[in-house]
């Protein structure tokens, strides 16, 4: 029983690709420190991450037709995000999209 335990504990952490060590990574590369979640550029390179993954996944699994709903959503709230962002500072979305390597 220790053993299909421990077996599946270690399935679910190869298959866990956003884990809270990459999400403070991320925070701290785009956020001004890593417990600053809540800003647009945290939050536009979490979403970016995510794009990335489930394009990934979606080239292998074309039929999987919920993770093609959930990837569009994630793009319209990453758009959101970007179109607030140079509402709000203009240079400050010049970086994020520099540093993200996104088209505009």
């Amino acid at each position: 029983m220790q053993v299909l335990k421990q077996n599946v504990n270690e399935q679910n952490i190869d298959t866990m690709y956003l884990t809270a060590e990459k999400k403070k990574e991320l925070f701290n590369q785009y956020g001004s420190t890593d417990t600053n979640t809540g800003s647009p550029e945290s939050q536009i390179a979490l979403f970016s991450f995510r794009i990335t993954h489930l394009t990934e996944h979606l080239r292998s699994n074309k039929k999987d037709y919920s993770t093609q709903l959930a990837l569009l959503k994630l793009v319209g709230k990453r758009r959101r995000l970007l179109d607030y962002l140079k509402s709000k500072d203009i240079e400050r979305y010049r970086e994020i999209l520099k540093a993200l390597n996104l088209r505009k």
